[in-house]
């Protein structure tokens, strides 16, 4: 079972060598619309989902709660979708959300503006002036996204284990590459142990969304680290009450694990409705 996770600029063919390499690995590829339907089917807006999904959130809408549900809802349809394996999800901070998994690989497709202006203008029937617009647009939402939810840059080389400039590279060339690197350097050490990582991170997500939409529990940015069997809440919460509630219904949704909190308790704290 191997797992990867391609970030990609608009114009850089992203969603093509996505494509190509999973017909290549017969893997699955879970696109953007896929990502979107299985959201939706958790339970999220399809309306809302317009005002979060790869975007830059506005000012208010970061700091509505329901940007935190988004965040929920994303994050447990990433994790199921990456735990049947074998699969190619792109966008949408995949390459964050799955990074602890060993068998996981995360890539970034590019290419130079000029390249990308050319791309769209031939697309679309556009000229260069609206291609820059197009470009910078998207360039700014996806940026703001990984900065909004995962206080990150998606910019930065650090986080991919390959960057792939389609100026320099066709789709079947690249696809090959990414093929060949999976090939290569996904042991089944390494995929044994992403699927225990995987199984893991969804039992924490799970529980993290029965105690939001469930038992409705006021706790602002409620995550939930885990270590085998010992899970510690993270959050905010504007009293010790609701962190006891939360722990008292987090041992009964799990009671063979050791659930500990780190949630801060700051009175009067209230997220924008």
């Amino acid at each position: 079972m191997a797992v990867i996770a391609i970030s990609r600029q608009i114009a850089a063919l992203g969603d093509e060598i996505a494509e190509a390499t999973a017909k290549k690995l017969h893997y699955a590829f879970i696109d953007r619309k896929e990502i979107e339907r299985r959201i939706i089917s958790l339970g999220f807006s399809a309306e809302t989902l317009k005002k979060y999904d790869e975007k830059k959130p506005g000012f208010f809408a970061s700091l509505a709660k329901e940007r935190d549900e988004y965040l929920d809802y994303l994050q447990i349809a990433i994790l199921e979708a990456a735990a049947e394996g074998d699969c190619i999800l792109i966008g949408r901070g995949a390459f964050i959300i799955l990074e602890q998994l060993s068998n996981m690989l995360a890539l970034r497709v590019v290419a130079k503006d000029s390249v990308r202006l050319s791309r769209l203008q031939k697309e679309f029937g556009i000229d260069e002036k609206q291609a820059r617009q197009r470009i910078n647009e998207s360039d700014a939402n996806r940026l703001g996204f990984h900065k909004s939810f995962f206080n990150l840059e998606n910019e930065d080389p650090s986080h991919f284990h390959l960057i792939l400039n389609t100026g320099l590279l066709d789709i079947d060339t690249a696809s090959g590459i990414i093929a060949d690197l999976v090939k290569s350097s996904v042991t089944p050490e390494k995929e044994e142990a992403g699927k225990k990582r995987i199984e893991e991170l969804i039992c924490a997500q799970r529980l993290v969304n029965s105690l939001v939409f469930e038992y409705k529990m006021n706790i602002s940015f409620l995550h939930a680290a885990i270590e085998g069997k010992a899970i510690v809440l993270q959050g905010v919460a504007d009293s010790s009450a609701i962190v006891e509630k939360a722990l008292a219904v987090s041992h009964k949704i799990l009671p063979d694990y050791s659930i500990t909190s780190a949630i801060s308790i700051v009175q009067d704290f209230k997220a924008h409705p």
